[in-house]
């Protein structure tokens, strides 16, 4: 693990805490021996001031040149001096401030301060909200202003100063800061035995994660042979996704959720990433994905693309693309959001329903198949082909009940050599379209024709099913696409 180095402005301003050899000053982080804190080390810097071009903005645009991972960065000190970027930033956090404002049971007086030490305050009702403010500020200390106007809103976020702290706000700072850098310490003990370290993203919760818990297992064990330290990581870990070398995203992506902000700060902060922010904003929009199949004359099925506005393009779908007909909301996974509209009569109440959850729907031929090719690619190469039967008596793969359940098809697993090579083609083809990540290429196959249905940018990695034929193998080709990257980026810093 890298190098933790903390720095403070003034040595007396960590007096009240446990005695370190990784504090050091502002002064003699600076100026000190060049090349003393090594490429990749880690960065606390608690600084009193980030004001621009005072000593801790130097500190850490300085790491940030230096190849430290530094928090807080540049850009969020940026962003904590200009009120209209931190309001814009904090817009999607409103509905959960109404609600934890109201649970924590703060009165509607005119204004209220929440003091915020690495994500955690002593305001237990409000600590989802410290925590959602911290991962998008990532700064040591922060305090924030809310004011009563009608709604709770934030009106002010600045940085926090270790030596105006109380000593009660010492305590609480000093248990935020154990918690949020036990990771760090732990590993720092240990005797280092990996070339990398690779955090997984993962939700033990989910019911259809693309990964099993059996495939996580053999990515940790498979990766530690490589040389590569695999750790799952959750939600919760956002603070700590700088201390990885790497991330690989194995639950649900979408925009609009913590997945894709995990996949920019990583890209942010240089790690190599897949699925990258790129790939999950192109992938997770089927609108986006079939404009672009269709501009690049990749083969698919009959497509429109639908708008609430024009309802009047609902009368020629049936002469266009015929009886039985798919509709889909544009970011649907795992078979939701899908809807067989099987005549007209039907048709403008599904198209409505779906129009509630978004402006624009597609609307798309049925194909009638047994099941759907699955083509998995990594960096332009097929590495896996899987036929994805439909659930037994339903026209998709996987079926959802009423009340959360479902009910998936079966699975076949083969070389990419044995697949048709007409559909691992298209699916390469298609999914460099995307970028040179790891995707799904999902295939129907009629009569002497092949079309693609989309591509997936976190396809599913199952223990027993993807991972058939290549059993570790799988785990390893992905494994070692990482380690090559990971030794380009080492390589290019060392000829900077």
């Amino acid at each position: 693990m890298a190098e933790v180095i903390i720095v403070v402005e003034d040595l007396r301003d960590w007096k009240p805490y446990y005695p370190s050899e990784q504090v050091i000053t502002a002064d003699d982080y600076l100026f000190g021996a060049p090349g003393s804190a090594p490429s990749g080390a880690r960065v606390l810097n608690l600084c009193r001031s980030y004001k621009y071009l005072s000593l801790g903005y130097y500190c850490s645009l300085l790491a940030e040149a230096r190849n430290h991972k530094v928090i807080p960065t540049v850009r969020t000190i940026n962003d904590l001096s200009h009120r209209a970027i931190y309001s814009l930033e904090t817009e999607d956090l409103d509905a959960s401030l109404q609600k934890l404002m109201q649970k924590a049971g703060t009165s509607k007086d005119d204004r209220y301060v929440l003091d915020i030490y690495f994500g955690k305050t002593r305001d237990a009702g409000l600590a989802d909200l410290a925590r959602q403010i911290f991962e998008t500020f990532t700064a040591p200390l922060l305090r924030v202003e809310f004011r009563h106007q009608g709604k709770w809103r934030i009106s002010g976020i600045r940085s926090g100063a270790l030596h105006k702290l109380s000593e009660d706000q010492e305590d609480t700072f000093a248990e935020a800061l154990d918690s949020f850098s036990r990771h760090v310490w732990r590993r720092q003990r240990q005797r280092r035995r990996y070339r990398y370290d690779m955090a997984i993203l993962h939700d033990p919760e989910e019911k259809l994660p693309p990964s099993n818990p059996r495939a996580l297992k053999n990515f940790v064990r498979v990766g530690r042979s490589l040389g590569i330290d695999v750790e799952l990581i959750q939600k919760r870990d956002f603070a700590q996704l700088g201390e990885y070398d790497a991330l690989l995203i194995r639950e649900t992506t979408a925009i609009s959720d913590h997945t894709y902000r995990f996949a920019k700060k990583a890209e942010s902060e240089g790690l190599v990433v897949m699925d990258d922010p790129n790939s999950i904003l192109r992938c997770t929009n089927k609108v986006y994905l079939a404009d672009l199949l269709r501009t690049n004359a990749i083969a698919t099925p009959k497509t429109r693309i639908l708008h609430h506005a024009r309802p009047n393009d609902l009368k020629q779908l049936g002469e266009e693309l015929g009886f039985p007909m798919v509709l889909k909301i544009p970011d649907g996974s795992f078979s939701r959001g899908v809807v067989k509209v099987e005549g007209p009569d039907r048709l403008a109440a599904a198209a409505d329903e779906l129009f509630r959850r978004s402006d624009l729907i597609l609307a798309q031929e049925y194909l009638f198949t047994e099941y759907d090719w699955r083509i998995g690619v990594l960096n332009r190469k097929p590495i896996f082909a899987c036929q994805y039967y439909m659930s037994k008596g339903h026209w998709q793969i996987v079926q959802h009940g009423p009340k959360g359940q479902f009910k998936e098809g079966g699975a076949r697993t083969f070389p990419t050599t044995e697949a048709p090579q007409d559909v691992v083609r298209l699916a390469v083809k298609a999914a460099s379209l995307i970028g040179d990540g790891l995707y799904g290429v999902d295939v129907k196959q009629t009569t002497g024709r092949q079309v693609v249905i989309e591509v997936n940018d976190n396809p599913n990695l199952d223990a027993g099913i993807e991972d058939g034929y290549l059993k570790d193998d799988l785990y390893r080709i992905i494994l070692e696409e990482f380690l090559r990257r990971l030794e380009r980026k080492r390589m290019a810093v060392g000829q900077a």
